[in-house]
């Protein structure tokens, strides 16, 4: 029997549920636990939604949020690849797209082909929009690696130099001023490493 758009739209909500059991290796910053793809995702939607005015150029927030609110969906299927692993990007890609094509297929027509461009888009980082969806998606970890004192640059042993050049152009790409204050944190993060202290945040009045 055909399904109808709502059963398809309901079923696809009930698949993505998944995502909530995705751990990443980030922690949250309380250090309490690891956090999940599903807050990853909602956390950078709010990072969009504060943050649009440091965009390199004029952006859609609304388009922004909604490439970061679809990016990690397909980690239902294949779960995290974090920054710092040792996988082939190639397969990666490959893995990642076959997700996104099943993940997205389970909607009506129109909101599939909507989503998978939206995802791709999102992949490809050619569009100001693109480019500042992917500047958050490293600048949330680094903010998060900063202020837990190390978090998984600590675990996996990544040097000053891997940060740089994992981060920095991503993030400076799409938000170079978030970049300027990202390259102060690093600095002074590997200066007294094992301290877990920089500066305060700009304007925080500690």
């Amino acid at each position: 029997m055909q399904r109808t758009t709502l059963e398809k739209q309901l079923n696809f909500l009930r698949e993505i549920d998944r995502l909530k059991s995705v751990m990443r290796q980030s922690p949250l910053l309380d250090k309490s636990r690891k956090e999940n793809s599903a807050e990853h995702s909602w956390h950078l939607a709010m990072y969009a939604l504060v943050l649009s005015e440091y965009a390199n150029g004029p952006v859609n927030a609304y388009r922004v949020i909604q490439m970061l609110l679809l990016h990690d969906v397909v980690e239902v299927d294949v779960g995290d690849f974090p920054i710092h692993g040792k996988v082939c990007g190639e397969l990666q890609a490959e893995q990642e797209f076959k997700a996104a094509v099943r993940l997205f297929g389970l909607l009506p027509l129109s909101q599939r082909d909507m989503f998978l461009d939206l995802w791709q888009e999102f992949e490809r980082a050619e569009t100001e929009d693109a480019k500042f969806a992917k500047a958050l998606d490293r600048f949330q970890p680094l903010l998060i690696n900063i202020f837990t004192g190390g978090g998984t640059w600590t675990e996996n042993g990544v040097s000053l130099e891997q940060v740089i050049s994992r981060y920095g152009p991503v993030i400076k790409r799409g938000a170079p001023e978030l970049w300027d204050i990202c390259e102060r944190w690093v600095t002074q993060h590997f200066a007294g490493r094992g301290a877990g202290k920089v500066d305060a945040l700009p304007g925080d009045g500690t």
